[in-house]
Formats: structure tokens, sequence, C-alpha cells
């Protein structure tokens, strides 16, 4: 696998973001995940399962790339807190302050709502406030945000690995461990006596180990990357297997992780960048999107109830993308500038 600079991430992770507003128009309309569209083939993830989990993916290996380049943990941290946090920061305000007032949450503008908040933006946490958007299936100002926390406990983990030096080519087999122990433990956790289920066995621990599994996977693409051949055949091989274990509950997150895993890398390295990869490259907005499409999809269903859950993604996506891109050129790419010295 050769890590070009020239690749797809950027392409890969807008299309991730957009695949999570599509995922979730038809249940945030009448709450029926039934209707989504990798439900309805499938049965097993949605749509959004699968762009998060791309996400991830992508993350553990940019994030493993980032830490072993990067002269310093210190500086390694400055960096991931610059490219997570001020982004995030700003969309939980805009969705709590300039949102939720209008749309049923008086609450946050009290003392006690204020400090509520706080706490929760402190810890990654989306804006939660009582009385917003009632009526609709998932009365929530931006339950997306609920990803962010998880994703920087990753790069949490990655600096207290790197600093024990397991990171490096001699301690690969302690992180394959790991990886194998959280693939094993995320099937376990969604299989009840042999029947397909959708609530894991241990619904805490699987949700707060699925992620640190997808991200582990992710890493070890980039800790492997000279022994693995991204090839056309290979990637044939993986989609075959990949569909196939995606109608099996309990195959399918780990099928995603392995299989689709490689798909990813092999689109992002063995396929030629194509011209709006090279775009996002140097106007990342999938951030942007993903933050700002619940809360517009939200806006959207509380004006037009019975909007048709394709013209709600359009109108989203169109949205979310303006919002995107100034998140992007105001916040994020600004706090990457600052965090590497050019600001």
């Amino acid at each position: 696998m050769v890590a070009r600079r020239d690749n797809n991430f950027g392409l890969l992770r807008l299309v991730f973001a957009s695949m999570v507003i599509v995922s979730h128009s038809p249940a945030l309309l009448d709450g029926d995940h039934s209707r989504e569209f990798l439900t309805r083939i499938f049965g097993t993830l949605t749509g959004g399962d699968v762009a998060v989990d791309g996400f991830f993916l992508i993350s553990g290996y940019l994030i493993t790339k980032s830490f072993i380049d990067t002269p310093s943990i210190g500086l390694y941290m400055k960096k991931r807190v610059a490219r997570i946090v001020p982004g995030y920061v700003v969309a939980f305000l805009v969705s709590a302050l300039c949102i939720g007032p209008f749309v049923g949450g008086a609450a946050v503008l009290s003392l006690r709502g204020v400090g509520r908040l706080l706490t929760q933006m402190a810890t990654l946490l989306p804006p939660k406030v009582i009385g917003v958007f009632p009526g609709l299936p998932y009365p929530t100002l931006n339950s997306s945000l609920w990803t962010i926390r998880f994703e920087f406990e990753c790069y949490l983990a990655v600096a207290a690995l790197g600093a024990l030096g397991l990171l490096g080519p001699r301690f690969w087999k302690a992180l394959v461990a790991v990886a194998v122990a959280l693939l094993v433990l995320s099937v376990a956790g969604s299989v009840e006596g042999g029947h397909q289920v959708h609530e894991p066995l241990l619904p805490s621990l699987a949700k707060d180990t699925r992620f640190f599994m997808i991200f582990a996977v992710g890493a070890l693409f980039y800790l492997y990357r000279d022994r693995i051949q991204l090839s056309h055949a290979g990637a044939i091989a993986a989609a075959v297997l990949l569909i196939c274990m995606m109608f099996f509950w309990p195959l399918a997150e780990a099928s995603l992780a392995l299989f689709g895993g490689y798909l990813i890398f092999w689109f992002a390295f063995a396929v030629r960048p194509l011209h709006l990869g090279r775009l996002t490259r140097t106007e990342d907005i999938s951030y942007g999107v993903y933050l700002y499409g619940w809360p517009v999809q939200s806006l959207i269903i509380w004006n037009f109830r019975t909007i048709d859950p394709w013209l709600l993604s359009a109108l989203a996506l169109s949205i979310a993308g303006v919002l995107g891109y100034v998140s992007w050129i105001s916040v994020e790419k600004p706090s990457l500038r600052l965090a590497r010295g050019r600001g």
C-alpha cells in the first residue's frame, strides 16, 4: 500500500458525511428505520452506520500516521484538538443557542440550562435540551455529535499507546491482539441465543468498544501499509465478501471493518484521484456537513412535516454543504493553521 499525498480520502469523507444525512432522513421524518436505503437491502447496518464506521477507519489510518510523523505528543495533541474541537464547539453553540430557543427549548436560556450545556460541551456530548422539536420522532438538537467524544478518545488512545512504544513495529502483536479482541466483542455483543438481534448482549460495552475496534483496524492498515497489496482483483473479492456478510447481523460490523476497510484504502490509493477528491484536499467541508446535517434536517421537518425523504435529503445536503464550507473557512482551517504555527 503506497500512501500517496494525492489520494481520495477527502472525497470519501464527503461521501460518508452525505450518507449520514440521507440515512437519517426517513427516521427523522416518522421514526421508521425500515425505509432507510441500506436497511431495506441488508436488514443489518444502516447507511449511517456504514458511513460513521468509514470515518473511523480513515481516522485510524490518518491519526496513527499523524502521531508517528509528529515530533512530540504535545504537538500531536495540539493538532488533534484544533482539528475536532473548534468545529464541534461552534456547531454545539449554534444548535443550542441559535436553534434551541426557537423550537421549544426555552429552558436553554436559564442559568441552570446554560450550566448544563457548558458541562455537556466540556465533555464533547451533544446538546441536550428538554422540549425542543415537540412532536418529532427524535426531539433532539444535534444527535450526530454523539460520535465526537469517541473520536477524541481514540486520539487519546493513540497518544497513550505511542507514549508506551506500542505503535512501533516491535509491538505490532499488541495492537493486533487489541483489534481482534474488539472484533470478537463486537460480534459477541450482537448475538443472542443464535438469533439475529439489533440490541447487543452488552449494550453499553459493545457501544463503547465499537468505534475503538473500527479505529484500531484503520490503524493496523497504516502500520501494515508496506505489506498490504491494494489491487483491483482484491477490491472485487473484498466487495463480494462484504456484500455477502452484510446480510448477517453478527458478521456485518466485523466484515465492514476488514473488507470495507480494504475497499476504502483501495479507493483512496489505488484509484486515480478524482477531480472532486483533489478539491476536497484544500477545501474539506465533510466535517461541517456532518456537524450540521442533523439540525438542518430537523428544522426542515419542523416546517414541512410531510416532505418526501429524498427531497429532505437533497435540501439538507445543499444547506449543510454551505454551512460546512463556512465552518471550514471560518473555524476549522484557521484553527489548524494556528496549531501548525502558521497563524
